[in-house]
């Protein structure tokens, strides 16, 4: 699992839900932690996160493994995504998984998503035998409440379900207010550790 961001509920949700898929799997957590773009989170309070989560879930989860990659995000969409295809196949792996708008970026003209949202998905898709990787894609896992917990997208849309949202925007203003985050949205060793680190955690 290849991530530049600390790792929220709906992200593990995510990575459950990917282990179940692979029977017998162990599923390698491996995020990079070196520059990646201005407003992210700086790379040392990522791996004091990733290092939080780890010991919190050890025991539940010990099919999962975490590593850091020494990389730098170059945000070039599909492209990039075929490289961490590459990086992770040397590190054993024999799947991927490519979430929407992989490495992503904003157009410096307009401001839009410069690549499509699945063209990521798409390139994974199109080169997956030749690199000898199979991509596994999931939908955004939504939050519908604490019955259901989280669910992929489109089912609770099917359902008409109601959405609990919280975008990083408004995640970032809590976390400088001093604002409680919804314990469905993040781990709380995780905000406490974005909250020790205050503005120096930003890029």
């Amino acid at each position: 699992f290849q991530n530049r961001n600390p790792i929220h509920k709906a992200h593990f949700e995510l990575l459950k839900c990917a282990q179940k898929d692979v029977e017998g799997s162990t599923l390698l957590v491996h995020p990079t932690c070196g520059p990646t773009q201005p407003g992210d989170i700086d790379g040392l309070v990522r791996i004091d996160t990733y290092e939080a989560l780890k010991k919190e879930t050890e025991k539940e989860y010990p099919m999962f493994r975490w590593a850091y990659l020494p990389y730098s995000m170059k945000m070039a969409g599909p492209r990039e995504a075929i490289q961490h295809m590459i990086i992770r196949k040397n590190f054993g792996a024999t799947h991927f998984i490519i979430g929407r708008d992989m490495a992503g970026t904003k157009s410096t003209i307009d401001g839009e998503d410069f690549y499509g949202a699945y063209d990521a998905q798409e390139m994974g898709k199109k080169h997956e035998q030749e690199l000898g990787m199979t991509v596994t894609h999931y939908e955004n896992m939504v939050y519908v409440g604490p019955e259901e917990g989280y669910v992929q997208e489109s089912i609770a849309k099917k359902a008409g379900k109601k959405v609990e949202k919280l975008s990083g925007t408004k995640f970032r203003a809590m976390l400088r207010s001093g604002d409680e985050v919804p314990d469905w949205f993040a781990f709380k060793s995780v905000v406490d550790i974005l909250r020790k680190a205050g503005d120096k955690a930003f890029c």
